[in-house]
């Protein structure tokens, strides 16, 4: 175990949850965004420089859903997708100071339909398994978006 950071790391995954047929899983965010509900996909920073990606991935999957990425029947893939993007203003604090941009890498994690979900009610308040086209056009981020619309060719590879 690492000790605790002062600081959030700008790297983070993006886990876009899918069974075989594309249904997506969705968070509902305890927290609105410019008045709106915000739905997403997981997310959450590494919680030490060298976590792997894999390894953050199964962390946050399992903090936020009470999913094991490591169960029978599920499959964690790195998709070797990355967005750069400028940290949103209201969440600025949380980063070292001169820190504005976080590296995120894109991860597919397929599980067996009718997986429980647990939610942290932490950080969220409900949750959808939605098509993926309909999951891609209720997400908040545009870079949430654009990945669960690449799901239907980099869930079959």
């Amino acid at each position: 175990m690492q000790p605790p950071l002062l600081h959030k790391i700008p790297e983070s995954v993006l886990v876009v949850l899918h069974t075989p047929r594309l249904d997506v899983l969705l968070l509902r965010r305890t927290e609105l965004h410019e008045g709106r509900d915000f739905w997403q996909s997981v997310t959450g920073s590494k919680d030490w420089p060298q976590e792997s990606w894999l390894h953050a991935a199964a962390r946050e999957v399992s903090e936020e859903t009470g999913i094991d990425a490591h169960a029978p029947g599920c499959r964690l893939r790195d998709w070797g997708l990355e967005n750069v993007y400028t940290i949103y203003p209201q969440w600025q604090h949380r980063y070292a100071p001169g820190v504005w941009k976080n590296t995120e890498r894109v991860l597919g994690l397929q599980v067996p339909p009718d997986t429980p979900v647990t939610l942290n009610p932490r950080e969220h308040t409900a949750y959808a398994w939605l098509d993926w086209r309909e999951a891609a056009e209720r997400c908040y981020s545009p870079s949430n978006a654009e990945a669960i619309l690449w799901l239907p060719r980099l869930a079959c590879r």
